[in-house]
């Protein structure tokens, strides 16, 4: 008995320290977001254009130029690649790129985790404020019948507004997930395609070079 007065003791604060707390993750989903978002920004570049350029060079020998040209580009697809342009075969080229894509997925998929989980569990979370809301406004003292309905609609109403809050934070939240999950599949899939001309370059190498 004590332990349940205890637990119903929280609900004393009612539903507004929940909205507090939906507002303050959906300011780090902002963040995040954000951050994401200049970093992708700031890291393109025309991977078709620079998948020709590469294979250019490569096919006239000029290693040094194309190595170059993938460390002026901004592009993780460049950094990639460029991991595997020094190998010496084409087996530990991949080995390296396949190592630098690992490296280069944490960087693009850091603090996304926080924005699908918040996307998951906010309207859960709203929905924890309006359960809250909806057992004080029940547990509210009131003598007179009529006073008593109406403070309660006032109270629940109140009270349902924690799970539209909850709504309007995990939607834009998953939305954006979403976005950048499919952005980083995107860009995983260019790397492997300009990795494709150093392999290349690689394997005609060691067809050409004599026994």
């Amino acid at each position: 008995m004590d332990l349940f007065e205890r637990l119903s003791g929280l609900t004393q604060f009612g539903s507004l320290w929940v909205l507090w707390l939906l507002v303050g993750l959906s300011v780090l989903a902002l963040t995040v977001a954000l951050d994401r978002a200049v970093l992708f920004f700031s890291s393109r570049d025309d991977v078709l254009g620079l998948r020709r350029e590469i294979r250019a060079l490569l096919s006239h020998g000029n290693v040094s130029l194309a190595r170059r040209r993938l460390e002026h580009s901004p592009s993780f697809e460049a950094r990639i690649a460029a991991a595997g342009l020094d190998a010496e075969n084409a087996a530990s080229a991949e080995q390296r790129m396949r190592g630098e894509q690992q490296v280069v997925r944490l960087s693009m998929e850091r603090n996304l985790a926080f924005l699908g989980t918040l996307g998951n569990n906010a309207p859960f979370i709203g929905l924890l404020g309006t359960v809250i809301g909806i057992v004080r406004a029940f547990r509210q003292p009131s003598h007179l019948e009529g006073q008593l309905s109406a403070a309660l609609m006032a109270e629940i109403g109140e009270a349902l507004v924690a799970t539209v809050v909850g709504l309007l934070v995990a939607l834009p939240a998953i939305a954006l997930f979403n976005l950048f999950q499919r952005t980083i599949r995107a860009r995983l899939s260019r790397a492997d395609a300009l990795s494709g001309e150093v392999l290349a370059h690689l394997n005609s190498r060691a067809a050409g070079s004599p026994d």
